[in-house]
């Protein structure tokens, strides 16, 4: 064997994807182990074999493979359901692609991504969500935070729940997105209802589509008469989670289904009316998507009745104090701990760090935090390495990197640190003194003195 020919049988054997490849007249010339996993077959059974030899159910209409090597066309992204040979059942996703040479069809290569594992979990979580009693139960009072800003959207939440309008949650990831949705479907009047979250960005368009809309027999291979997630959601709330994912094709779709009240099953022709209150989630600026062509205008429009738009943690940062005690007291109960409180470097790490995964990081950190300590106390050493990394050695870095010139008095030296301090403070609550004085942990009669003595106005 040559050097190319072992580099493809390498290339062939440890990538994800199904290879499949048929010669002008079906017969296997390609047939790697990822595809010998999904359609429980050795390659020894297939190679040299004609496909209507191994598969005699199939023909041009049902064979992805045949009917490329008929019409000459690529099938892209067709989603299939079959047995396989073990005769487990397998939901695959396949692109095919006919081999061209001098203006003849030479053959077929068919690319199978599985997505049979995928299609279970989402089997599962719809059986468990299609409940006539609602979901479980999220309260508003639940909920914690105490900023300002946050209370103003928790107040804006409370009121959407008084109403069937689509509502879009902004937000980074971590923020509490699906908490919040949930809290306005279970204070609705549809918490009788289903919920049903759907993630946009965990499955394929074709996949997708089936799972929204629902399908009838033999609208594709494997295709049965099944409801979607809009039936399944009828009467309740549909969360449809980083809307930003979802294909554009599909938005097309999703925002004919919320401007006619109905649905159509992949398949068929027959309109089914359905009542769903909708929220969508996004993880970054619509407008941004919208510029990207990650979101249609005319559907960001139509979801953008109610905008509710969480505040990051680090504009936030009071809330941090909350949190930490929070968390300390759910993971003392499921950890069988005793921990009181964490230490002072692990409080002013906490503030100086600026939480891009937000309330999900610091929940994160701190939960692996508790697995290690034995004492009261949470403290440094009982954070992960990488956790170290990114919080305390920032946290230290600013005082260990500073310069002291022994020429200037050490009185002014500080004082021009303090004054550095405040300002950033200042900086990062836009001139609140209240929370400024919060994020320092002083009085805010303390910080209105030191401004006067610095000079600093708003």
């Amino acid at each position: 064997m040559d050097f190319e020919h072992k580099l493809l049988e390498i290339i062939l054997n440890n990538i994800d994807e199904g290879i499949h490849v048929v010669d002008s007249d079906g017969n296997t010339i390609i047939y790697n182990r990822a595809m010998e996993q999904i359609e429980g077959l050795n390659s020894n059974e297939v190679v040299g074999k004609n496909l209507c030899d191994l598969f005699p159910n199939l023909n041009e209409t049902t064979s992805t493979l045949l009917s490329c090597l008929k019409s000459g066309e690529p099938v892209l992204d067709r989603y299939q359901t079959y047995l396989n040979k073990k005769g487990n059942n397998i939901t695959t996703v396949n692109t095919t692609i006919p081999i061209f040479f001098d203006g003849r069809i030479l053959g077929a290569v068919e690319i199978s991504k599985n997505f049979t594992k995928i299609k279970e979990l989402y089997d599962r979580i719809l059986q468990l969500n299609n409940r006539e009693d609602g979901s479980d139960e999220f309260k508003f009072s639940d909920i914690v935070g105490a900023s300002p800003d946050f209370l103003k959207i928790i107040e804006l939440a409370k009121k959407a729940s008084r109403t069937n309008s689509t509502v879009l949650i902004i937000g980074e990831t971590g923020t509490g997105k699906e908490v919040i949705a949930r809290c306005i479907h279970s204070s609705s009047t549809r918490n009788k209802k289903p919920f049903i979250a759907v993630n946009c960005a965990a499955l394929p368009e074709s996949l997708l589509e089936g799972i929204l809309f629902g399908t009838v027999k033999g609208s594709f291979t494997g295709a049965i008469n099944r409801p979607g997630l809009f039936e399944q959601a009828n009467g309740g709330t549909l969360l449809l989670d980083e809307i930003n994912s979802m294909p554009v094709n599909l938005q097309a779709k999703l925002l004919r289904v919320l401007q006619e009240g109905y649905i159509r099953r992949i398949g068929d022709v027959k309109d089914i009316p359905i009542d769903v209150r909708i929220i969508a989630t996004i993880n970054e600026d619509p407008y941004t998507s919208i510029l990207q062509g990650n979101l249609r205008k005319d559907l960001y429009y139509r979801l953008s009745v109610i905008n509710i738009n969480i505040p990051p943690l680090r504009d936030r940062k009071e809330d941090i104090p909350i949190f930490i005690n929070e968390f300390i007291k759910k993971y003392n109960i499921e950890l069988i701990k005793d921990v009181w409180e964490v230490s002072d470097e692990v409080y002013d790490g906490f503030l100086s760090y600026d939480w891009p995964g937000n309330v999900r990081e610091l929940k994160n950190y701190i939960e692996g935090a508790m697995n290690m300590v034995t004492g009261h106390i949470l403290k440094r050493e009982h954070f992960a390495p990488n956790v170290q990394e990114l919080i305390f050695k920032r946290y230290t870095s600013k005082i260990s990197d500073l310069k002291y010139d022994f020429d200037v008095p050490l009185d002014g030296y500080l004082e021009d640190i303090e004054k550095s301090i405040i300002l950033t403070a200042l900086e990062r609550t836009n001139y609140n003194i209240s929370k400024a004085a919060g994020l320092l942990k002083i009085k805010r009669q303390t910080l209105q003195h030191k401004l006067n003595k610095y000079g600093i106005s708003k």
